[in-house]
């Protein structure tokens, strides 16, 4: 399981507070936890607000009422099917729950990018990534839209993985790639498919203004990927300036 930080030279919870010998730290601590769902167990932002904001940080979502369904951006759930493949099974972690066996998380999906924003920079302590249900099965066994990964020898150099662009509050641009499955090792029996939930450190970057985030794979088309582009996520943490 491999992340990757790559500086580029450009150039909820809730809030808590905690004393350093110097100075004061704001920690944001983002679990999803106290995200009240209905019986649905999903919001998506099928009542047209356009995301949610959590802690220190605003989430865009964006729904389709005309075909009614989730179009982009972040919804929140507590789904834990592990077993159905699919799209009908939009919205489950294929870790059975959230990070460290938590009942919410959430889940991005994009075609192209959409961005977590802070309302005050943030030093991001870390984030908890997993696979969905839904791409992981697609990846290992193939569906009517995208391949399975390796093919049918195994040996295809497949890769799928998050991108996560970063501008801090220097105006530094950084790029964290997280591959959320790798097929590239000569040796087959390495390859993986993230079916557990991995924490992040970026506390590197600096404190970061915002999070875009998009998906890369080695199995495209006419349309761009053909990998169910959904990642789940988790836990996100950060500490803020007084």
């Amino acid at each position: 399981m491999k992340a990757k930080i790559i500086f580029l030279a450009f150039a909820a919870s809730g809030l808590f507070f905690s004393s350093c010998e110097k100075e004061k730290v704001v920690t944001d601590k983002i679990t999803f936890e106290d995200f009240v769902l209905d019986e649905s167990g999903v919001f998506n932002g099928s009542d047209g607000s356009g995301g949610f904001t959590l802690g220190n940080a605003y989430f865009p979502n964006t729904f389709n009422e005309e075909w009614n369904y989730w179009e982009r951006g972040f919804a929140i759930s507590d789904h834990n099917d592990t077993e159905t493949q699919g799209s009908a099974n939009l919205y489950s972690c294929i870790a059975g729950a959230g990070a460290y066996r938590s009942s919410n998380f959430a889940i991005f999906t994009s075609w192209e990018s959409d961005t977590i924003t802070f309302m005050v920079p943030e030093k991001v302590t870390n984030i908890s990534i997993c696979n969905s249900t839904y791409a992981y099965y697609s990846m290992l066994y193939g569906d009517d839209f995208a391949k399975q990964f390796g093919g049918n020898s195994g040996d295809d150099p497949d890769l799928f993985k998050l991108k996560i662009s970063c501008l801090n509050d220097n105006n530094e641009k950084w790029e964290i790639e997280i591959n959320l499955a790798d097929y590239t090792y000569v040796d087959n029996s390495k390859d993986y498919i993230l079916n557990g939930w991995m924490d992040i450190d970026l506390s590197e970057v600096g404190f970061i203004k915002y999070m875009a985030f998009s998906f890369e794979s080695t199995d495209t088309g006419d349309f761009g990927i053909n990998t169910p582009a959904y990642v789940c996520i988790d836990n996100l943490f950060g500490e803020l300036k007084e």
